[in-house]
């Protein structure tokens, strides 16, 4: 795992190295085991490196190829490496590292545009030929590795995180106001192309760009994920659909083991972690690092999960790793926390996932992490309220949005009120012809949209600022597209995931398949009082934010006086989704 960034001017002019180096040293947590540049005519590339595939320095990036005339920098995971090394190998190609970074240049010269198609992996990619000028730009088919942009009038710019491409300078850091829309409405979740400033884009998942030496665009998306059974799938039991999902996960688990440094678990006590520790078990993986963090209780809120954790270690002898953080503490890191943050992200679970990937960072580089089960198998409440007769646009409003727009346009600045943009964006979206059962449509969005603007950022963010590389099984693309397959019963019977459930009795005990549904606890975010409630206070009457007036003053000091009265329908502290908000754009200098 590491972070890239890079310039391509189209005027004529070189481009700005000078840029690349500033860019390149926000990325440096990303990336502490190497650093690189490459500069030629109106390209410029940098990269920091996190050793995980080939630990030589024959991997090192930027990496460039002289006799195909190919220069690339690659952040992600290619699982199937070797597979395709192979292959390409019987065509004549010939390889001067063991990687996979290599792997994705000759991938390139052999298969043109194509080649992304053929790759199992997580990954954003920047491929430059020499000889035509064209930049090639990649993200994977769910967004699970970013990709940031910045178009200027003669130059494009892009990098890992957004906090780099601000380093590089001369960004438009107005804030967006369909992007703020989303966030105070979308819980938070700001779809791609959009960030929360009109100067910053991001490449959309399974997406490819071709920048040509002119600035013309054009944009492929080169992977759809369908929903609904395939011809003869109406055949199967519920046993085939069973063997089928059983089959599909021990493949992505165990093509998330390939990396030359050992790979642990974040084993939260819930049902998909663990299963995932059942699963490496099941594959004889010995003395696997497993990891679970807990903060104290909050009134009736409790703080750890750790009796379901310590179930799953015990049963399967994992050497288990606890760690307890008190709430002062995850106080004192939350500026570091939000430092992280490439767009600012409301979820209680992010500094939670910080201080873990903290700890875990001091025992490994690279963890399996559970993430994406619950949008994938229909794990929320929501989908079993999709199919009430209401209109499903209306129904999944109600359910997962943070505020309507009345309330909205109450409580911000009025050059920031426009349009209803998120409940127009979720009707576009419903819309779309391939899908008429409205649970499937909730799938879809949550799988391919919020998924991705939510918990899969969330885990790069937080664990790639300790330079630690998460993996996430639950959304490799074949178990994903699997998914899709099965009738929605399957998925959301019961109180969710009853498929996965059901596969999982196969493989861990049931008393953490059973129990209730959790949640990554950190109450004192959730329920703001005391010091935490000061540190809230003094943010929002920053003058700072002030000056920037994006909410009404009135409302701010109605949240601060019951802050626990005014929580979402999704239980998360209004007060918080505000403060976090002024708390990026300050960390991050953003006027």
């Amino acid at each position: 795992m590491c972070g890239l960034c890079g310039e391509i001017t189209f005027n004529g002019e070189t481009a700005n190295i000078e840029r690349i180096f500033k860019m390149g040293n926000l990325l440096a947590p990303r990336g502490p085991d190497g650093i690189g540049h490459f500069a030629q005519k109106n390209i410029a590339l940098g990269h920091r490196r996190l050793k995980i595939i080939d630990l030589s320095e024959a991997s090192q990036q930027p990496l460039v190829d002289s006799e195909l005339g190919l220069a690339l920098v690659f952040n992600g995971i290619i699982y199937n490496y070797k597979e395709l090394r192979q292959e390409l190998k019987e065509k004549g190609y010939r390889f001067f590292s063991q990687g996979d970074s290599e792997v994705l240049v000759k991938a390139y010269h052999a298969w043109g545009e194509s080649f992304v198609e053929r790759l199992q992996g997580m990954f954003a990619i920047a491929i430059w030929e020499r000889d035509t000028g064209r930049l090639i730009l990649v993200r994977d088919r769910l967004g699970i590795k970013p990709l940031y942009l910045n178009k200027q009038k003669n130059a494009l710019r892009f990098a890992s995180t957004l906090p780099a491409l601000l380093a590089g300078g001369d960004i438009d850091t107005e804030i967006d106001p369909i992007a703020v829309h989303h966030y105070m409405t979308f819980h938070a979740v700001v779809p791609s192309p959009y960030t929360l400033l009109k100067g910053v884009r991001k490449l959309p998942p399974g997406a490819l760009l071709v920048v040509e030496p002119d600035g013309k665009e054009r944009l492929e998306n080169y992977w759809s994920l369908e929903f609904g059974m395939l011809k003869g799938d109406e055949n199967l039991s519920v046993e085939d659909w069973k063997q089928l999902l059983l089959d599909s996960m021990r493949r992505a688990v165990k093509r998330r083991l390939v990396a030359d440094v050992p790979v642990g678990v974040l084993l939260s006590g819930g049902l998909d972690s663990s299963l995932i520790v059942g699963l490496l078990a099941e594959a004889g993986q010995k003395g696997l690092n497993t990891f679970s963090i807990g903060f104290e209780d909050v009134g009736d809120e409790k703080g750890n999960e750790f009796q379901y954790s310590d179930i799953i270690a015990n049963h399967f002898g994992t050497d288990h790793h606890k760690i307890f953080v008190q709430s002062d503490s995850a106080l004192d890191e939350l500026r570091h926390c939000v430092s992280a943050m490439s767009e600012p992200m409301v979820s209680h679970d992010n500094i939670g996932f910080f201080l873990l990937s903290k700890e875990v960072s001091k025992f490994l580089k690279v963890v399996q992490s559970g993430q994406g089960a619950d949008e994938v198998f229909g794990g929320y409440f929501w989908y079993q309220q999709m199919d009430c007769g209401m209109d499903p646009a209306k129904a999944y409003a109600k359910a997962f949005f943070d505020r309507d727009h009345d309330e909205f346009s109450r409580i911000m600045h009025p050059d920031l009120i426009g349009d209803d943009y998120s409940r127009v964006f979720v009707e576009k979206f419903f819309a779309q012809p391939d899908i008429n059962n409205p649970v499937d449509k909730a799938l879809k969005l949550d799988t391919l949209v919020m998924l991705v603007d939510d918990p899969v950022k969330r885990v790069d963010n937080m664990t790639m600022a300790w330079a630690l590389e998460a993996r996430v099984p639950f959304l490799d693309h074949e178990v994903v597209e699997l998914a899709a397959r099965m009738p929605p019963d399957l998925k959301i019977k019961g109180d969710g995931k009853w498929i996965l459930k059901e596969v999982a009795r196969e493989v861990i005990p049931n008393e953490v398949i059973d129990r209730p549904k959790g949640y990554f606890p950190v109450p004192a975010l959730k329920y703001l009082q005391g010091e935490t409630l000061d540190f809230v206070r003094d943010l929002l009457h920053n003058p700072k934010s002030s000056q920037r007036g994006l909410f009404n003053p009135e409302y701010i000091e109605t949240l601060l006086k019951n802050p626990e009265q005014h929580i979402t329908p999704l239980k998360g502290s209004k007060l918080w989704q505000c403060a976090l908000l002024e708390f990026w754009l300050q960390t991050h200098d953003i006027n």
